[in-house]
């Protein structure tokens, strides 16, 4: 008779096999590179991972000849083979057979196609888009100075029990929690299929010849979360993956549970918590842990960051008292005034004076301090910016006509007529409502390291340092952002 399968609310097992064939498991393992995959191997002949790690072993007269892969006596003898491996040159192809055709033939647990992910996660830090939230205690009747203002305790099994009651059940999950090599973070993959139950009959299904069998499988989805050691912030990786309607509707079912069940989990009895958008997004993990981790530079971006390390400052590196001196300023205007007497049609070779570049330097430095370097590995690659500043004129037509008026030769009078700019924002009744006209500006910065470019802009002379907004030297701490009379602010800001 044969085993039955009976729904259950509990997570999928670590030790459960996916078989070595399915396409899952050959995609997984394919991403990586061959010194990748070597380690990887070698990491699953660990004696502490052997409980959900096992290999094939030939047990004592079972030899057989034709195997292309035969397979090891003892664990010490396979760990020298893959060892042997890494110190010679070779395909990856060849790699990746004898671990599935070979040693792992059997299957490949949950727990090895985890650490696989994580490797890939590793050898590719971009890979995934990760958004930063803040983890807020509920409003209650408690008086404010009895409040706890600390961070919820993370204690890993409570939380991912808290976090499985959560989960839907005809859902199943299974967890697994890793210590990330160079940042003070854990990081948690929670791997999801849709099914009711947690043994080999949920990813059977992958082995169906038919597409209606397969689609339990296929609608599987990988989530990460990150947990940055003392710092009231997660950082949340549900990238979504294109596919059928369905699909996509099932994922945004998904992410949208794995993200309510997030507070839930680290919630207590009379000590509720929610999370809060910070407006920051980024695939470089280091650059949301200078920004929103437990250090110090969380509320001193820029150049105000000289202030995070706790050093007395008597004057130095203060980026109040970085100022260019007028002889410098006199030395800028007279090269600028020399540049435009040159004759139109001269071609006339751009040569800037070394006390130009040394005061864009200065000015540089006391706008971005030590921050917004091309090679300090904490680069965000687009930074969204929405302006709604009070359009000039709707308010102070009367100070700003010289500047809307569209005849450049006419005389202003006292009483002198409004422009024709000003009559058009007039009669938009329901834009101005009494303060003003606001225009939506937008704008969108691409690249590598979006801060480290304007700094450059600004070296180059291209951007004014001195008249930039500090919005632009990333002081604010957010990649999307709301401007409001020259500041970002609200919860579409820092919240400043």
């Amino acid at each position: 008779m044969s085993g039955l399968s009976v729904p259950t609310t509990s997570a999928l097992p670590s030790s459960q096999l996916i078989p070595s064939s399915h396409p899952a498991v050959i995609k997984t393992l394919s991403r990586l590179s061959r010194p990748s995959l070597l380690s990887l191997a070698l990491d699953w002949l660990d004696e502490r991972n052997q409980e959900n790690t096992a290999p094939y072993l030939r047990e004592a007269g079972d030899e057989d000849e034709d195997d292309l892969y035969p397979p090891a006596s003892s664990l010490s003898s396979l760990r020298e083979l893959y060892t042997d491996l890494q110190a010679r040159k070779g395909s990856k192809r060849d790699v990746l057979d004898r671990i599935l055709e070979g040693d792992w033939a059997d299957g490949i647990s949950l727990y090895q196609l985890a650490m696989a992910d994580m490797q890939y996660l590793y050898d590719h830090p971009s890979s995934q888009k990760w958004t930063a939230l803040k983890i807020v205690q509920l409003a209650s009747d408690e008086p404010s100075n009895t409040k706890s203002k600390s961070i919820p305790r993370f204690h890993p099994s409570t939380f991912l029990r808290n976090l499985q009651r959560e989960v839907l059940p005809d859902v199943k999950a299974h967890y697994n929690l890793d210590r990330h090599p160079t940042l003070p973070l854990l990081l948690l993959r929670i791997f999801i299929i849709e099914s009711p139950y947690n043994t080999s009959l949920a990813l059977s299904t992958g082995q169906a010849r038919t597409k209606k069998d397969t689609a339990t499988f296929d609608a599987s989805k990988t989530f990460y979360i990150a947990f940055p050691d003392s710092s009231p912030y997660v950082y949340v990786s549900l990238n979504t993956t294109s596919g059928q309607a369905v699909s996509r509707s099932d994922n945004q079912s998904l992410r949208r549970l794995t993200l309510e069940g997030i507070p839930k989990a680290f919630s207590r009895p009379r000590e509720r918590y929610k999370l809060e958008a910070t407006s920051l997004s980024a695939r470089n993990l280091d650059a949301l842990v200078e920004r929103r981790g437990g250090g110090r530079t969380n509320a001193a971006g820029a150049g105000w960051g000289v202030y995070a390390d706790g050093k007395e400052r008597k004057g130095k590196d203060n980026p109040l008292n970085i100022q260019v001196s007028k002889e410098e300023d006199e030395d800028v205007d007279e090269l600028q005034e020399s540049q435009d007497s040159t004759p139109k049609g001269l071609k006339r070779k751009r040569k800037e004076d070394d006390g130009v570049v040394k005061r864009r330097r200065v000015l540089a430095k006391g706008r971005f301090g030590n921050t917004a370097l091309p090679d300090d590995g904490l680069g965000i690659e687009r930074f969204d910016v929405r302006i709604e500043d009070l359009f000039p004129g709707t308010a102070q037509d009367e100070d700003l006509e010289d500047e809307l008026d569209l005849d450049v030769g006419v005389q202003k009078k006292k009483a002198s007529r409004r422009s024709t700019i000003s009559a058009e924002l007039d009669k938009q009744d329901d834009d101005i409502e009494g303060e003003g006209w606001r225009p939506d500006i937008r704008f969108t910065f691409h690249g590598q390291h979006v801060f480290a470019g304007i700094r450059e802009l600004v070296e180059a002379g291209i951007v004014d340092g001195e008249k930039m907004p500090g919005w632009m030297t990333g002081e604010e701490g957010v990649s999307v952002g709301l401007v409001r009379d020259g500041r970002i602010k609200g919860f579409k800001g820092s919240g400043v």
